[in-house]
């Protein structure tokens, strides 16, 4: 008799995840620490091994910086090991699976997982790039199929992009958000499905132009990694890029744009990217920005900002001793 299908988006799902390496065992690592028990497999048993001193490694670092109130013994206790696929996945209530960006494997994969799974149960693929309508079109039950890509490692970039497929059920995608957001994860639904996804999109963007600016011999890598580092970077930590603009500008993100809209419409044009910000594009992102933080309260946002970022530079500086 098969066992019943476990309640979709439980927040206590049983996770199965396929494939050692360090998305795999970073994923472990996720889901131990919050609470759930976790079965891992990799075909290479070598790999299993080294998951396991890696994990712990990572337990104890997360503990050593007060990320981790649990003894990490006892977090890893909850981590088994599976000899085969079909025990690995066969009573899990969530499956990752973390193998290589290879889209022939992925749907060999996928399909073997299909056929192990209890139904209802939901199968994430953490690629990086391809996109489930590629490497899942085929499957049986490829309903149930979709993207769960992280940031890397997802122990500390706590942000996940769920990428449905047309032909993902929406109650598939509801379930993965949920599942995903008790295990302390900021799911991020992307609404189309887009190779890439956004993630690597905005990450794409910004090492196209560097490598242009490094092959045109305007600086050299180091200087970028400075640049993006202590400048991009050191912002991007605490707001992203559109708070970003909206506060370094006085009247806000809209004033942003008329002033320096067409010097980044120029800046694409060389690159032969010609996506100029229309007044309506300008007009919906001013109102996205309004509604997430009103003018009236934008001065204190700003000092807030900054009260930050100088306890960012503080822990800097304590680490570099």
């Amino acid at each position: 008799m098969t066992d019943p299908a476990p309640k979709p988006g439980a927040a206590d799902a049983a996770i199965a995840i396929v494939g050692a390496g360090s998305i795999g065992s970073s994923f472990a690592v996720v889901h131990a620490t919050a609470g759930r028990a976790v079965t891992l497999f990799d075909a290479a048993s070598d790999a299993m091994q080294s998951a396991e001193e890696r994990m712990l490694l990572t337990l104890t670092d997360l503990r050593e910086h007060g990320l981790l109130d649990e003894d990490p013994a006892a977090v890893l206790a909850r981590v088994s090991f599976a000899d085969d696929l079909e025990s690995a996945v066969g009573k899990a209530g969530f499956i990752h699976e973390c193998v290589s960006e290879n889209p022939d494997l992925k749907a060999r994969l996928t399909a073997e997982i299909d056929a192990c799974a209890r139904r209802g149960v939901v199968i994430g693929s953490a690629s990086s790039a391809i996109p489930a309508s590629e490497y899942a079109r085929d499957v049986a039950g490829r309903s149930r199929c979709l993207v769960t890509h992280p940031g890397n490692p997802p122990f500390l970039l706590r942000v996940i992009e769920i990428v449905p497929a047309a032909f993902t059920d929406p109650a598939a995608t509801a379930a993965a958000q949920s599942i995903l957001a008790a295990a302390g994860l900021e799911t991020i639904v992307v609404r189309k499905e887009l190779r890439g996804f956004v993630f690597n999109r905005l990450q794409g963007a910004l090492l196209r132009e560097a490598y242009c600016l490094v092959r045109d011999g305007v600086v050299d890598v180091e200087e970028i990694d400075a640049l993006v580092r202590d400048g991009l970077g050191l912002r991007w930590s605490v707001i992203g890029p559109f708070e970003t603009v909206d506060l370094n500008t006085r009247g806000g993100i809209e004033r942003h744009a008329k002033l320096l809209g067409p010097a980044y419409e120029a800046m694409g044009a060389e690159r032969g990217q010609h996506d100029p910000w229309t007044d309506e594009l300008v007009a919906s992102v001013t109102r996205q920005r309004r509604a997430l933080l009103p003018m009236p309260d934008w001065e204190a946002r700003v000092r807030w900002r900054d009260r930050t970022l100088m306890q960012v530079l503080a822990a800097r500086r304590r680490a570099a001793g």
